[in-house]
């Protein structure tokens, strides 16, 4: 009966040690970075080259679904640009709300942020919507160094 008892607190205690909760981090509903991240929305919306190229690293990096491979920002900068070109009455709204994850591991640094990007095409006059998610990762400068959109921008192609 002892050996029993022992073996079923042995047990427990083992369970107990390896099943205590641990964080990787903070999570942040408000934050610096979040305003930089709006920063950048708000100067994609004015055509503002210069505002973008201050809160982006140089060195910065971007991806968007539908791209093979991750961009040069500057590259990503006449990317943005040339959407003016094909659509008219562009917005960004905010879905949701953002969070700031500061990461233990490697003390990595990320927004991440929901926004509806809606557009009226000057081909088709087509009124087009795309849910998305951004992930801005930051150096500890504060800069962004690399930008990965994910949604269906299949739309965008067409016209």
């Amino acid at each position: 009966m002892k050996s029993i008892i022992l073996s079923l607190s042995l047990f427990l205690l083992v369970t107990a040690c390896y099943s205590q909760e641990e964080t990787n981090g903070t999570i942040y509903i408000k934050h610096p970075y979040i305003d930089v991240v709006n920063k950048t929305a708000k100067a994609y919306l004015e055509r503002d080259v210069a505002t973008n190229t201050k809160l982006y690293s140089d060195t910065g990096r971007f991806w968007v679904s539908g791209l093979t491979k991750w961009i040069p920002i500057k590259e990503a900068f006449k990317m943005w640009d040339s959407d003016f070109n094909y659509y008219d009455s562009i917005q960004l709204k905010v879905v949701g709300y953002p969070d700031y994850l500061h990461y233990k591991d490697q003390d990595q640094k990320v927004v991440q942020s929901w926004w509806r990007w809606t557009a009226k095409s000057k081909k088709t006059g087509e009124k087009i919507s795309v849910d998305e998610v951004i992930f801005d990762t930051f150096n500890s400068d504060g800069k962004i160094v690399s930008e990965a959109i994910y949604g269906d921008f299949s739309k965008l192609y067409k016209n």
